[in-house]
């Protein structure tokens, strides 16, 4: 596939949870990408993987996808929350799920 041609159902093909001890390298690269648990995460990651520039700058500019900080990092360190993540190189997208009430 080329750039600009991905759809949901690729990105969500490759979408898998991963642990903190697995994306903690990825950070110390700077690579990390956080979407707030209010947005869809295969949206995201497709509208990064087709360079889709006006949805990621709104995103950005209402905080809610940024890279991932070290007060949030330290958090997920210490908490191991249920985090999801695909890779739209050079970007690790990663999303903490949200706890379903009730469970």
């Amino acid at each position: 596939m080329t750039k600009g041609n991905y759809t949901p159902q690729d990105l969500h093909a490759q979408t898998a949870p991963i642990a903190w001890q697995e994306l903690e390298k990825h950070f110390a690269r700077g690579v990390v990408v956080r979407v707030d648990s209010d947005l869809d995460l295969v949206e995201v990651a497709t509208c990064f993987a087709n360079d889709d520039k006006p949805a990621a700058e709104q995103w950005i500019a209402a905080g809610q996808v940024q890279h991932l900080d070290m007060q949030t990092a330290k958090d997920w360190a210490a908490r191991d929350p249920e985090l999801w993540a695909v890779v739209v190189a050079p970007w690790v997208i990663v999303q903490e799920r949200r706890r379903e009430s009730g469970r």
